[in-house]
């Protein structure tokens, strides 16, 4: 493949990463963001269809919940391959493809928008834009590689949560059309994103590298398969990143069928939350980063299930007002959870390096073997939360006509996170000796701040 390839990239290396590695790295992290960005607006583009398909359409509200869920399933699965991509065509290459490859959902979406398509046709192009889904996977694989470990939560939350933002800002643009154009006008929000796809893949073009460095590893993908923690984190990830796109998709529609909002009234809603959840994941990366991915981790579930109880009680007494604090609360704790959660990939299989008997550069990059290779399923799987999300609020409407029956589900899954998290990362942490080469600074806990 053509383009612009780095032959040597060594950023545990502090001189290499002081004098060159560190410029480099954050200008790959900023246009990463640009294009994963847009790729989360175009994955999330039917949670504001939806908002404007009026009963000319003949959809109903499970007719648009199942929209919803089937962009949320596709997007989920395509992270996997998305993974691979990366080491194969290189990270700069990709990124310019996969920017392209929004403009075919983006572009359908544009020409079927109208009252009298049929159903399946909505079906189809909603499964078009789930590719939008898997250009987080190969986003945060790629910016993986360029940081140090020490730097691994900061970059890879700023990077998520940078696109993350697609979500409310597709929410905002659809809030503006309907507020000024009104609710007839839904091709004036696919016309905006047509142009931007073409800018974020220009930059990307110009301003992005490839790392010849990376390779694919197939012997760290199955053995990142069977290793438990592998699967673990997919759980935690379900209750972070799922509740995150999950809430992000269903938001508005939750609003409209149990709150009889009109559409101008939740679209004036709906970004709020997901606007805060996205804002605040580098915040959740950082703040791992300092005390530990575990311990900020199981808080963020213990509060997530105090909020859930909440807007469950919100939904009993039909009050929009409570269940708005409720909701929103969780909303940005998912962005926390989702930061943690994230630190917590490649200091868990450093640390496993060092369990094997590994030490210095051998353990780092056993760690970042594993983890990037680790890092496809988790998100794959985690996305899937939003599908388990949508499809319960659709069957909680269909059966009593409200969302609280989801809700309940919903808190019983946030307490068997706060159980896992504690049984597996702080009772027992996995830990990373303190006198091994490339650890970070000591802790009296040991590992218990890497993890």
């Amino acid at each position: 493949m053509g383009g612009r390839w780095i032959e040597v990239w060594e950023p545990e290396d502090e001189t290499f990463w002081r004098e060159k590695g560190e410029r480099i790295a954050k200008r790959n992290l900023a246009f990463s963001v640009l294009s994963e960005h847009i790729g989360f607006s175009i994955w999330s583009l039917w949670s504001v269809m939806v908002l404007f398909m009026g009963p000319e359409y003949g959809v109903d509200p499970a007719g648009k919940f199942f929209l919803i869920a089937t962009a949320t399933l596709v997007g989920s699965l395509i992270r996997v391959p998305y993974t691979f991509v990366v080491a194969r065509f290189g990270g700069r290459n990709w990124t310019v493809f996969s920017a392209l490859l929004l403009l075919v959902p983006t572009a359908l979406a544009y020409v079927v928008m109208e009252p009298g398509t049929s159903y399946t046709t909505f079906l189809l192009v909603a499964v078009l834009s789930g590719v939008g889904g898997g250009n987080f996977a190969s986003s945060m694989t790629n910016i993986n590689a360029f940081f140090p470990l020490r730097k691994k939560g900061w970059a890879l939350g700023l990077n998520a949560g940078g696109g993350n933002i697609g979500v409310p800002v597709v929410q905002l643009v659809g809030l503006l059309v309907i507020g000024t154009a009104g609710a007839m006008h839904p091709r004036i929000v696919l016309g905006v994103y047509l142009p931007l796809i073409l800018v974020s893949a220009v930059c990307a073009a110009l301003f992005m590298d490839n790392l010849a460095p990376v390779r694919n590893d197939s012997g760290a993908f199955r053995e990142a398969v069977r290793a438990r923690h592998t699967w673990i984190m997919s759980f935690l990830y379900i209750g972070t990143f799922g509740s995150f796109i999950g809430y992000s998709f269903a938001f508005g529609l939750v609003l409209q069928t149990q709150f009889g909002r009109t559409p101008l009234q939740a679209a004036s809603l709906t970004f709020i939350g997901p606007l805060l959840g996205s804002l605040i994941r580098p915040l959740g990366g950082s703040l791992a980063d300092k005390h530990g991915g575990a311990r900020i981790t199981l808080g963020t579930f213990a509060a997530m299930a105090a909020a859930t109880g909440v807007v469950i009680y919100a939904s009993v007494i039909a009050s929009l007002a409570v269940f708005l604090v409720g909701f929103i609360a969780l909303f940005v704790l998912t962005g926390l959870g989702n930061g943690s959660t994230y630190k917590m990939i490649p200091a868990i299989f450093l640390a496993q390096g060092h369990r094997k008997g590994l030490s210095g550069e051998a353990a780092e990059s056993y760690g970042r073997r594993l983890s990037g290779a680790s890092m496809g399923i988790i998100g794959a799987i985690g996305g899937l939360g939003g599908l388990g999300i949508n499809l319960a609020f659709r069957q909680s409407f269909q059966t009593v006509g409200t969302g609280t029956g989801a809700f309940v589900a919903f808190l019983a899954f946030y307490a068997a996170c706060i159980a896992v998290t504690w049984a597996v990362y702080l009772r027992r942490p996995v830990t990373v000796p303190d006198t091994a080469e490339g650890a970070e600074e000591p802790e009296t806990r040991p590992g218990y701040a890497k993890v």
